[in-house]
């Protein structure tokens, strides 16, 4: 119930309604093979400009998806908290699974245009066996948003301030984020920085496993995987203890 509400309230009344799933990442796309990729002229390891921004823009925004949604838990459904007991993780949990509708419609997009490209000779494409892990990228992912959020969402519930800076603190992550760059034209000395972000592996791997390039390494799959696990022990233990007086707050 909570998923089929999560999708139907964005885009009721709205003309193009689930379109949307795929309008905003070929616009986005779009738009990053023209700033990115002509203007600032950043190398996509030899990679077809479409496909690499592609690639990073689909897994990204499902990780955007379970962050944003679930950092409104408390503030959006208050009224039902409020009203009628449940256990309160069934809401950020409906989030992340209505997200994955949104990730496949587009998953799919990003795989029509990489067929194209893999059947028309593409060489500089090298797909491997490591697609196999892309259910274990897609859990991290959700994994990870899930927790962040959930942190996010208990914090707010006393800090509302917190809130303005969820839109650009995304925002400044993505950039800390190898989405629209490869990790091998970072410099040295900054190099050690976006490899500490646990999403720089999931990104990597996901492109890595369709277009082979990027950098694939299970100590750092383990790394993200292990900091998932903790950060999303803390965020549920987190939650739970908001969740006890919260109604007070909000």
């Amino acid at each position: 119930m909570f998923v089929k509400r999560s999708i139907i309230t964005v885009y009721k009344q709205t003309i193009l309604g689930p379109i949307w799933f795929i309008v905003q990442p070929i616009m986005t796309t779009g738009m990053y093979m023209l700033v990115f990729g002509r203007i600032a002229n950043i190398s996509t390891d030899g990679l077809p400009q479409i496909l690499f921004y592609l690639a990073g823009i689909v897994i990204w925004n499902y990780f955007h998806e379970c962050f944003n949604q679930t950092a409104h838990t408390f503030n959006q459904n208050a009224q039902i908290f409020g009203k009628v007991y449940f256990p309160r993780l069934i809401i950020p949990f409906a989030e992340v699974l209505s997200g994955l509708i949104k990730f496949f419609i587009q998953l799919s997009i990003f795989i029509i245009i990489y067929l194209y490209f893999l059947y028309s000779g593409n060489t500089a494409i090298q797909p491997n066996w490591t697609l196999a892990l892309v259910p274990v990228y897609i859990v991290l992912m959700a994994g990870i948003g899930l927790a962040a959020g959930l942190i996010f969402s208990s914090l707010t519930t006393k800090y509302r301030d917190l809130n303005h800076l969820l839109t650009f603190g995304i925002q400044l992550l993505m950039y800390a984020t190898p989405v629209i760059y490869p990790v091998s034209t970072v410099p040295d000395k900054y190099k050690i920085f976006i490899q500490a972000n646990p999403l720089t592996p999931v990104l990597e791997g996901f492109k890595y496993a369709f277009l082979g390039a990027g950098h694939f390494s299970w100590q750092a799959l383990a790394y993200s995987g292990g900091f998932m696990t903790i950060l999303l022990f803390m965020g549920i233990i987190i939650f739970h203890q908001t969740e006890r007086n919260f109604i007070d707050t909000v």
